[in-house]
């Protein structure tokens, strides 16, 4: 299974963990072919909760939607539990969709004389409460903090006026206003006759009623309400790329291109900046804020990477304005190495903490690089995740591909790492000391087909095709030479790594594909 690049090479040492036979699990939105996709319904975000049992997407088209796991209910435990028990899971992960909400609509600044886009930039989970969930999302200027609760539909039922012809739920088995003329006399008033405003479907039993039941109130049925608790707004000039919570509970960041805010999840009024790197004069300005996230269990510190290609890790303890780190992780350029494209590709698209929060992932536009916080004079290992564009940066270039943002995501367990790529592809990296694990898979329903050899010119217009079929491995410097095409307009920027289980959810254009190992 061993792509034909996949990092350092060096033979597998003992006990490294086998390479993961990865299999398609589930697709949502699926295309047919020939369909063509609407740019709002393109997926723009992927979160899974901390559980691991619910999945949330945003779209740009400002939508979330939710989706929850299903096959931990079958025998009343989770799946780990089961586990643990030793009990057969035979069944793969299973998610079904939950329910969906407009989460931003698009507006205008009429200052700046600028739009502002419904597209969900990030979503991130939230603690937990009472039965509800509660997330953030936000789009280019604005955050918002959602509650997803299930509300109980209340129905009233009928009295027992005719309790011998009521229907088995309680509600009387007609009760349609008689529609005959009801008769009067001149002056307007009834004749002397007691006179049933009911239907004759309805009759009364001999002696009056015994005991009369009040209308009752029934809430049989249920559905989920997401409702917007707080509107996180007017706090940055520039566009929104990261939020990332805290492990306190309480707080999260927000962070554009030239700052970083603290907000607390109650006050939304009010935040506190804490990184700002600004220049006095922006014609002085070097470099951008590009991705910034929270330490998974210190409260107090957070990193945050740089179009230069660093990361920076600061202490909140330290001052209420962070302007200095106190750790800088980067690479040092390879002498005789630079060209027009060094800058470009250096920058740091994304980066995600480990989950014990010892390493730190990035994702540059050629490389994923995994570093030890403890060592910061270089990365621990570095992934390279197509090198066989790198004749083709001039293309890239032209066309503005070589912009692109591509995620990146660690496994529970900290052995495997991943990232997406074009053609729809993906690649799994083993970052276990000699682990040469590095697998290419194609977001379709059959990850692992081999590609139909067709040379051509690579395509370079507008095409909507999101399912060609590629080659797994198919990223080795050699690729170019035999003329196979590859499609940069059909590109895999989002997916995320289930928390405690070999399980992937990865999106193409507007269709959501989960893969299991």
């Amino acid at each position: 299974m061993n792509g034909e690049d996949g990092g350092e090479s060096s033979s597998a040492a003992a006990g490294a963990p086998a390479p993961l036979e990865w299999r398609f699990s589930q697709v949502f939105g699926e295309r047919t072919a020939g369909e063509e996709v609407q740019e709002v319904d393109i997926i723009s975000a992927i979160e899974f909760d901390k559980t691991g049992d619910h999945l949330a997407t945003g779209d740009r088209g400002g939508r979330v939607v939710l989706f929850e796991r299903t096959d931990t209910k079958e025998h009343g435990r989770n799946r780990r539990e089961l586990e643990r028990m030793d009990y057969p899971v035979i069944r793969h992960p299973e998610f079904r969709y939950k329910t969906e909400f407009q989460s931003h609509e698009p507006e205008f600044d009429y200052l700046k004389s600028l739009e502002i886009e419904e597209k969900i930039n990030k979503i991130r989970w939230c603690q937990p409460a009472n039965g509800a969930l509660f997330l953030l999302s936000t789009n280019d200027k604005t955050i918002k903090f959602w509650k997803v609760q299930e509300k109980k539909i209340k129905k009233v039922a009928d009295m027992n006026a005719d309790s011998f012809k009521s229907t088995g739920n309680g509600n009387i088995a007609s009760s349609s206003v008689s529609s005959s003329p009801k008769p009067f006399l001149a002056n307007g008033s009834y004749p002397e006759r007691s006179y049933n405003s009911l239907s004759n479907d309805i009759s009364f039993p001999p002696g009056g009623i015994p005991s009369l039941r009040l209308p009752v109130v029934t809430s049989s049925e249920t559905s989920l309400l997401a409702r917007c608790r707080r509107v996180y707004a007017h706090a940055h000039d520039y566009h929104i790329n990261s939020i990332s919570n805290n492990s306190d509970g309480e707080t999260f960041i927000s962070a554009d291109d030239l700052r970083i805010n603290l907000w607390n999840l109650e006050i939304s009024n009010q935040s506190f900046n804490i990184v700002d790197v600004k220049p006095t004069n922006m014609e002085d300005l070097t470099e951008v804020i590009t991705s910034a996230e929270f330490h998974p269990s210190h409260c107090n510190m957070l990193g945050y990477s740089s179009s230069k290609g660093s990361i920076r890790l600061i202490d909140l303890r330290q001052s209420a304005l962070c302007d200095s780190h106190s750790k800088l992780f980067e690479e040092q350029e390879a002498p005789g190495s630079r060209s027009f494209f060094t800058e470009i590709i250096a920058s740091i698209s994304d980066i995600k903490f480990s989950k014990d929060g010892r390493y730190i992932l990035s994702r540059d536009y050629m490389t994923l690089k995994l570093w030890d916080i403890n060592m910061d004079s270089r990365p621990v290992s570095t992934f390279q995740v197509h090198e066989y564009l790198r004749p083709k940066l001039c293309d890239l270039y032209e066309n503005d591909s070589i912009f692109d943002k591509f995620e990146c995501c660690l496994s529970g367990d900290g052995q495997r790492v991943a990232t997406g790529s074009y053609s729809n592809l993906f690649r799994v990296f083993g970052c276990s000391p000699g682990s040469t694990e590095a697998t290419t898979l194609e977001a379709s329903k059959n990850p692992m087909r081999r590609q139909v050899q067709t040379p051509s010119r690579p395509s370079r217009s507008l095409s909507t095709s999101i399912s060609r079929v590629v080659r797994r491995g198919a990223d080795n410097p050699g690729v170019e030479a035999n003329g196979n095409s590859f499609d940069f307009t059909t590109k895999l920027l989002h997916l995320a790594w289930h928390p405690s289980e070999n399980s992937i959810a990865c999106a193409a254009a507007n269709s959501l594909y989960m893969y299991y190992a």
